[in-house]
């Protein structure tokens, strides 16, 4: 059976297909319409089908997942395999919760934080015991940018280059080291710090370029670009009735 997986994140809409358990295809959406996603049902013919979406989304888009498979959206009532036992459950965006349970069905019985790389910067901890802690927001990569751009009156807007020097020699160089060396070692002091306090602990790192950052970090993680997927596919799981 084919699962259709969604994610609509403050950037990029995405989709990917899983065969049974299997991650088979992942899809750049151009846009929500519904005529998009009908193509991709019309495709793949999935028998389940589950939404992740942090934006203001086509509301069209879930009648029509309902019509045509069985469907979840993921919300503050969704069924996990976990618990939150945080202040207003309501208020934990569908991002995270996938994350979460992914970390749950691939490292059960560890201690795991989950760095998602998008928009923002997400660290989200989960116990040994199934229970999601919490953690901590900070600005992602492409704000960082657009930031200094926006509240200074000369810094100017300018994009990742992979190649850029530790000592910057220019506002561009100056800029690009600031920000992506900065994000290493924030990541790298959250880890230290959380490695400090948690016995059988694991780090999962995902999300756009999470190959590159992994490579620059000292401390031992997981990368795994399609780790968000395969939550919502282990809660699509849960939650969809067998067809």
């Amino acid at each position: 059976m084919n699962t259709l997986c969604l994610d609509f994140g403050n950037t990029r809409l995405k989709a990917a297909i899983f065969e049974n358990d299997r991650l088979k295809e992942e899809i750049f959406l151009p846009d929500d319409k519904t005529e998009t996603v009908l193509q991709l049902i019309e495709k793949h013919h999935p028998g389940r089908s589950i939404l992740s979406s942090v934006i203001n989304h086509n509301e069209a888009l879930e009648p029509l997942l309902s019509n045509k498979s069985v469907f979840h959206k993921i919300t503050h009532l969704t069924k996990l395999n976990f618990t939150t036992p945080v202040g207003k459950p309501e208020t934990i965006g569908a991002d995270r919760l996938a994350l979460v349970a992914a970390a749950v069905h691939f490292y059960p019985g560890k201690n795991i934080l989950v760095i998602g790389l998008g928009s923002c910067i997400t660290y989200n901890f989960v116990n040994q015991y199934k229970q999601f802690l919490g953690g901590s927001i900070s600005p992602g990569m492409d704000m960082r940018f657009k930031s200094m751009n926006d509240f200074t009156a000369k810094l100017p807007l300018v994009q990742a280059d992979w190649n850029f020097p530790l000592i910057g020699y220019d506002t561009k160089t100056n800029l690009q080291s600031g920000v992506i060396n900065g994000i290493v070692s924030e990541i790298d002091g959250f880890i230290e710090k959380y490695a400090q306090k948690f016995d059988n602990f694991n780090v999962v790192l995902t999300g756009g370029n999470s190959a590159y950052f992994a490579s620059q970090l000292k401390n031992k993680i997981f990368a795994d670009y399609n780790f968000l997927f395969k939550g919502l596919y282990a809660l699509s799981e849960l939650n969809n009735c067998p067809v």
